[in-house]
């Protein structure tokens, strides 16, 4: 009988139970590794944080000139607005006047025993009342119904003016959240834009930057070490290689232009600035050109439109170059190929190869 009895089963103990233990937990630590291993989220290189850089900028680049345009209409509206009040101030200072007048006549009229129902409706406090009955003025003598026709026509005036205002406080109101909006969209790609590099080693980011000073200091050394303007421009170690003569403006304007750029070497990139002291690409070309006596648009869009299309093969210095199918960045043009441009927030105002970025077309304004 004994012999058909089952085994009982051995429970684990002792070395036995932690081995299998120990089998157990590296088995479950192998896969946390391999999974965790499969799952992290590679750390990008410097070129690759440099292009996804570059894009933002460009993005933030294209919504800053969005920014500026529907700053420049904000302004617009604003300064139509002021006038606006300004003249309605005017016309109700002369409408007081005249109802004065009427006033003292009334009072006259009074005094005599009577006032006649056309001095009580032109004195009335309600103007669409007076404007109701004003048909009756007509009972006055010729040079008081006169009188009292004028002060209805400042009372429509007055009216139109006030309903002009509402429309443009409204225009203004509409221009302002659009600068919030397109504020809040600069500010998010630059922030991203710095998160990024924030994630790059030092010597990462100094090659990151490295690459944009190279590209200066190739510029640079294509005779740009002095503007015209006698002041000199930061200057990397000679070259080797003569540098090429100095190109000429066609014009005095053009030279104050870019006699301008020149001096500004160096100056921050600062969205929406435009001088003196920062600039955005479009500022600076703003401001060269306000140093020479010409008024142009704020915008890269709207001063590609300013003035004459020139093609690539006809640039001289001073023409105006723009990039990008988007028509989102634009720089001075200097002659022998190089322009002179506020970059992003990562460059200043610097001199710069017209065939760095896409071309898309020129124009020249003086």
């Amino acid at each position: 009988m004994a012999a058909h009895r089952k085994p009982r089963a051995r429970s684990l103990g002792g070395n036995t139970a932690r081995t299998a233990a120990t089998l157990a937990l590296a088995g479950a630590a192998t896969t946390t590794v391999f999974d965790a291993t499969g799952h992290a989220e590679p750390r990008p290189g410097a070129a690759q944080v440099k292009s996804q850089v570059d894009r933002l900028y460009r993005e933030a680049e294209a919504a800053t000139e969005r920014y500026n345009g529907a700053r420049e209409k904000a302004d617009a509206a604003q300064h139509r607005l002021n006038a606006l009040r300004d003249e309605t101030a005017r016309k109700q200072a002369g409408l007081d006047k005249a109802r004065g007048a009427l006033g003292s006549f009334a009072a006259a009229q009074y005094r005599d025993g009577a006032i006649a129902p056309s001095w009580q409706l032109a004195l009335s406090s309600s103007p669409d009342r007076y404007l109701d009955g004003a048909a009756f003025a007509e009972r006055a003598g010729d040079r008081r119904a006169r009188q009292v026709a004028r002060v209805r026509a400042q009372l429509r005036e007055i009216e139109q003016l006030r309903g002009a205002a509402r429309v443009e406080a409204r225009s203004l109101r509409s221009r302002q959240t659009e600068l919030a909006r397109h504020k809040n969209t600069v500010t998010a790609k630059l922030a991203q834009a710095r998160r990024l590099l924030e994630r790059l080693t030092p010597t990462e980011r100094a090659e990151v930057t490295d690459r944009a000073t190279a590209a200066q200091a190739r510029a640079t050394r294509s005779g740009t070490s002095t503007g015209t303007g006698g002041r000199s421009a930061p200057v990397p170690a000679a070259p080797a290689t003569p540098s090429p003569p100095r190109a000429t403006a066609p014009g005095s304007r053009a030279s104050t232009a870019v006699a301008y750029a020149y001096r500004k070497l160096g100056s921050p990139y600062v969205w929406g600035a435009t001088g003196p002291n920062a600039f955005d690409c479009s500022g600076l070309i703003q401001a060269a050109y306000r140093s020479a006596g010409i008024s142009l648009p704020r915008t890269t869009y709207a001063q590609i439109n300013a003035g004459r299309r020139v093609s690539r093969s006809q640039l001289r210095p001073g023409d105006l170059v723009f990039f990008y199918s988007g028509i989102s960045h634009v720089g001075i043009y200097v002659g022998n190929g190089r322009m002179i441009h506020a970059p992003n927030p990562s460059a200043p105002v610097r001199v710069a190869p017209i065939d760095q970025m896409p071309f898309a077309g020129a124009t020249r304004v003086a």
